[in-house]
């Protein structure tokens, strides 16, 4: 109302997989392409890695370990959860939806602290943890991933990362397998508030930096109690997406189009990891409760 728009203003909506318009015939030329190259309406990242690794139906879905932590979700309805700051979205595809749950800190938690200890780099730093005796993790630090605030469930911006319990036992290993850990718990909680709105998974996909660490991926299968599964090319799902979207504009079936790609390694859920590991999620969810309402550090300076 302010600036004097209307609807006479705006482009017209398309499904992200319809026409929406064709290429310039000057750009068509310069590229040696044909006079009548479709242009898709297209999709925003998570959906388009969605369509990239073939997350089409009710129940599939993706975990994106990037720079943030993405749970997505494909549903046969709008289910929002707005009161644990759930993302619910219109999917790609017709008469298809999504939901999306996201932690603003993952993998760059890994990267953040590998340069503060000192590391060489992630995977030199992942060695370190991987000789750890097994028993002695579940001894570690617990581990709050909130460097920049959190969304999902919280949707607090003021909340702060944490470790709490250190030792004179602690490593820098053990602090490490935290962070890898303390991810984990925040991808946890992200799944029950999707799941507190009725959204039911068996099987996530794993995308993104943090995908490349087997013992990630199966930390979080053991925490999420659901199989993870890794598949080759899938670094690329966003960009194949796009180009999926192209082709099902072009007169493509979804059917052919949207298959998943080869899996290249499954994690399914270990029961007794899970059960040690309940006591310390039930730690990090309490521990967040008990320090949430405390002043920031940074309030005083």
């Amino acid at each position: 109302a302010a600036c004097g728009l209307n609807r006479s203003h705006m482009p017209r909506l398309v499904e992200s997989n319809q026409v929406s318009a064709t290429l310039l015939p000057e750009l068509a030329k310069a590229w040696g392409l044909g006079n009548n190259v479709v242009i898709a309406g297209g999709a925003g990242d998570n959906a388009a890695s969605a369509i990239g690794i073939g997350a089409t139906q009710p129940g599939d879905g993706f975990i994106s370990l990037g720079t943030s932590g993405v749970l997505f979700v494909v549903n046969d309805r709008y289910r929002p959860n707005p009161e644990s700051a759930v993302h619910a979205f219109c999917h790609a595809l017709p008469q298809r939806w999504h939901q999306m749950s996201v932690m603003l800190s993952a993998a760059s938690c890994l990267k953040w602290f590998t340069e503060l200890c000192g590391a060489a780099n992630e995977a030199a730093l992942l060695e370190e943890v991987l000789a750890l005796p097994a028993a002695s993790l579940l001894g570690a630090p617990i581990f709050l991933p909130y460097l920049a605030g959190e969304r999902t469930p919280h949707n607090n911006p003021f909340a702060q990362g944490v470790f709490f319990g250190l030792t004179h036992e602690s490593t820098r290993a053990h602090c490490a397998y935290a962070v890898l850990e303390g991810v984990a718990f925040g991808l946890a909680d992200g799944l029950a508030a999707l799941q507190a709105s009725g959204t039911e998974v068996s099987q996530l996909s794993l995308v993104g930096g943090g995908a490349r660490s087997s013992f990630w991926a199966q930390l979080i299968a053991d925490v999420l109690n659901v199989e993870i599964v890794l598949h080759a090319g899938g670094e690329a799902g966003g960009a194949l997406g796009a180009a999926r979207l192209g082709w099902l504009a072009a007169g493509g079936d979804v059917a052919q189009v949207c298959s998943s790609p080869a899996i290249a390694a499954r994690h399914a859920p270990n029961t007794t990891h899970r059960a040690q590991l309940q006591p310390r999620l039930q730690g990090f969810r309490d521990l967040y409760q008990r320090l949430k309402t405390l002043p920031s550090p940074a309030s005083s300076v």
